[in-house]
């Protein structure tokens, strides 16, 4: 089935429009296209570009996300709010109405708030660490990277995350230096992955938190359902509903392209596409989930 969608999407001619407003991703070509899907059994079923690392951008705030519960536990919540936004990733203006708390983990402030939660006086490079180990440990592969020429790329052109963080800081909702903040921000969104990474490292969320495949409890079942629901209303940004009506399944977008799925007790479903809609998300891939949840019935909703 994977080869079919990969097939019937290798001659489309809308593509989108790959994110140029990073310079580093403005240089990957719209043609790529790769779809893996991990079960908790162990099994992982590929087609396309499965081998091609790319930046998985905002994906890294499920995991980060993930992280700062684990550290803050729902005190996290007093930084950060769990409402979709119904507006751009990147927008200031719910800040200002609303005294700089962002309305979810997974729009930029929203993300930089999570940063700044699990920093906890900690230098980047120590936090980096430690997302990095624990990305690494998610997929089982030590072989997952920083991508720092994308890290660099987009603190060069910084100034729209470095405006939502200042403007945070001014509210007193930021507690370390917004430079920091910033830097270890960009590197986090430059984790560079493939598809069978990525489809590998969300398991633990299609298992009430458990890695099946490891054996290993990541978080506790009522939190991976919680990320999960976060996931599903706010995963895409404004477009999270049009992907809940289309895909039904909690989703992580990227401006990188890539998109990650979760089917609760099913399957981990990755797929990249660098060509983004008009509101950031990938165009190719969420087709691509479309068709696969159509054929599979693995919507929430059921068929």
């Amino acid at each position: 089935m994977l080869n079919n969608i990969t097939r019937d999407l290798a001659d489309h001619d809308l593509r989108g429009q790959v994110a140029d407003y990073i310079p580093q991703l403005a240089q990957v070509s719209p043609q790529h296209f790769g779809i893996s899907v991990a079960t908790p059994e162990g099994a992982l079923y590929s087609a396309g570009d499965v081998s091609q690392p790319f930046s998985i951008q905002s994906i890294s705030k499920v995991f980060a996300l993930t992280l700062a519960l684990g550290k803050r536990g729902d005190g996290i919540w007093e930084y950060v709010g769990r409402e979709p936004s119904g507006d751009p990733f990147n927008s200031i203006v719910q800040l200002e109405h609303e005294s700089g708390k962002p309305r979810n983990p997974f729009i930029n402030a929203g993300a930089l708030a999570v940063v700044d939660a699990i920093m906890m006086g900690h230098e980047p490079k120590e936090v980096l660490a430690e997302i990095l180990s624990f990305i690494r440990f998610l997929s089982d592969d030590a072989s997952i990277y920083f991508d720092h020429e994308v890290a660099a790329s987009e603190l060069e052109h910084k100034h729209r995350n470095a405006s939502l963080a200042h403007f945070m800081k001014s509210f007193g909702k930021l507690q370390h230096d917004v430079d920091k903040i910033l830097g270890t921000y960009s590197h986090q969104c430059a984790l560079a992955m493939n598809c069978e990474q990525l489809a590998r490292a969300g398991l633990f969320l299609v298992s009430d938190g458990i890695n099946q495949v490891s054996g290993s409890r990541v978080v506790s079942a009522q939190r991976a359902r919680r990320i999960n629901s976060l996931m599903m209303m706010c995963g895409h940004y404004d477009g999270s509903g049009e992907f809940a009506y289309r895909v039904g399944l909690p989703g992580k977008s990227g401006v990188g392209g890539g998109i990650l799925a979760i089917a609760p007790g099913k399957g981990s479903i990755a797929v990249w596409s660098p060509g983004l809609d008009t509101v950031g998300n990938s165009l190719l891939g969420t087709k691509a989930l479309e068709m696969f949840t159509q054929n599979t019935g693995w919507s929430v909703f059921g068929h």
